[in-house]
């Protein structure tokens, strides 16, 4: 998930440096989301697997 996270991330650096405003900012914004979602799965597996371990 962060993989796809960084590939929006590059799509909305190239469409920004052609001057796409508007596919730049979608691109960001689902770059962000994926990220997050990544952050939280991350967290929630590293709980999990603490409290499982012992």
């Amino acid at each position: 998930m962060l993989h796809y996270a960084v590939v929006f991330f590059v799509i909305a650096l190239i469409a920004a440096l052609f001057g796409f405003g508007g596919i730049a900012a979608g691109a960001v914004g689902i770059a962000k989301i994926l990220f997050f979602v990544f952050v939280i799965l991350a967290i929630a597996t590293f709980l999990f697997g603490s409290i499982r371990g012992r």
